[in-house]
């Protein structure tokens, strides 16, 4: 054999010496490939179960919770249902009180008419007293009392719609309220009085409150069947003095002030928690303890309450002193009002008159804004123009007294 068949022959084993290793490396690449398809597989079941599985649980968790908050939902419309019926029901039950008496007094009037002559005249005369006493030309009344809500101003207002007699001239209402959602059903006393319509007071913002009203006739003692509950809420901050102040302690509510401290000369001024008191409401200052009164004492309203000052008697503020007098950006008006002594009431009513255009003369008169004020105390008031530096919407409120003893609520 030559020498070139043996190096051939070399060439060919080393080949296929070469082509099985090539072989067995590329065959456990495939298998390392199939393992790993395996693993991605398993793992792609693993997640698919763990997938449903999660989804499963959390589909189960949601219909729990809209079946709790279905049933919720269903127990506060049967709520609602209930106290709506009720005073249908009140009504109903008056109406069938009044049939069954009918009822009865028919059956006795005929038997009387039926009996013999030896009984018939106590019978009639039983008969008699007995139609007197139901007082048969006198209807029940049954109301339908209608409530409207006014949210903005807190005010309650109610219209009649009576059922039976249209001349009937309520003499007496009683308006009733309590917090919405409380979990009790226990309602208060609003007002009882003649007026159709009342402020409520001490009520908490973006809170839902029931009101209901009935009413009583000239001469009766027992109350109509309560009106069907409506719903109302306020949108307005409670007014709240600012905690902090030296010199004064507040109320829990903060909307009641008492001058505790005068051993210094000052007389500072305790202003409102914020700038609560808008244009068109009536803001109300409660005197329920009095002390010795000093010039420098001071009720009323201000466009800002960052002024170092020892009274309300400044520039961009109306005040009353306790004494009568009336300051309007610092100065006193010729006109007075009644000392302010425990008990009295101060009431300030503001509205916007117009916008002045800016001009030399504006500044001159100390602002370009004008709100026209109507401040009364006691059985009097006064109405002035006031001008203030610039435009606003709310303004603040504050009192100063020199003297401890004071206690002033604001509503």
């Amino acid at each position: 054999m030559s020498v070139e068949v043996d190096v051939l022959l070399q060439e060919a084993k080393e080949s296929i010496e070469a082509a099985q290793n090539y072989r067995s490396e590329l065959q456990q690449r495939l298998h390392g490939l199939n393992q790993a398809r395996k693993q991605v597989r398993g793992s792609s079941s693993q997640a698919r179960e763990n997938l449903r599985r999660h989804f499963a649980e959390l589909q189960a968790a949601a219909t729990r919770l809209l079946a709790e908050r279905l049933s919720t939902l269903l127990a506060e419309v049967d709520a609602i249902e209930a106290d709506s019926v009720r005073p249908l029901d009140d009504c109903q039950s008056l109406i069938e009180h009044g049939v069954g008496q009918a009822d009865e007094l028919l059956r006795e009037g005929e038997a009387a008419l039926r009996c013999g002559l030896g009984e018939k005249e106590d019978k009639l005369g039983s008969f008699t007293k007995k139609a007197m006493h139901i007082q048969l030309d006198s209807y029940p009344h049954i109301f339908l009392l209608v409530l409207c809500v006014f949210q903005f101003t807190r005010e309650t207002r109610w219209r009649i719609g009576s059922l039976v007699d249209e001349d009937f001239a309520a003499a007496e209402y009683r308006l009733q309220h309590r917090r919405s959602g409380s979990g009790g059903s226990h309602y208060e006393d609003s007002y009882i009085g003649r007026d159709c319509e009342f402020l409520v007071l001490h009520l908490d913002p973006h809170a839902e409150y029931l009101f209901r009203v009935c009413a009583r006739g000239e001469g009766r003692t027992e109350w109509s069947p309560w009106s069907i509950p409506q719903t109302g809420y306020t949108t307005l901050a409670a007014h709240e003095w600012r905690p902090g102040t030296e010199g004064y302690i507040l109320s829990s509510r903060r909307n009641i002030a008492l001058r505790s401290d005068a051993s210094q000369s000052r007389c500072p001024v305790l202003y409102s928690n914020a700038a609560t008191y808008f244009c068109g409401q009536t803001l109300t200052f409660k005197i329920s303890a009095a002390s010795q009164m000093d010039p420098r004492d001071s009720l009323g309203v201000c466009v800002d309450s960052e002024r170092e000052a020892e009274s309300l008697q400044r520039d961009q503020a109306v005040c009353i002193s306790t004494n009568g007098a009336v300051f309007v950006n610092g100065k006193e008006m010729t006109n007075q009002l009644p000392a302010i002594t425990l008990g009295s009431v101060v009431t300030f009513d503001m509205e916007v008159v117009n916008l002045f255009p800016i001009s030399n003369n504006n500044l001159s008169e100390g602002g370009n804004f004008k709100l026209r004020v109507t401040l009364g105390s006691g059985n009097r008031e006064v109405v002035f123009d006031w001008l203030v530096d610039q435009a606003v919407d709310c303004l603040f409120f504050g009192c100063s007294f020199a003297h401890s003893g004071w206690k002033v609520l604001v509503f």
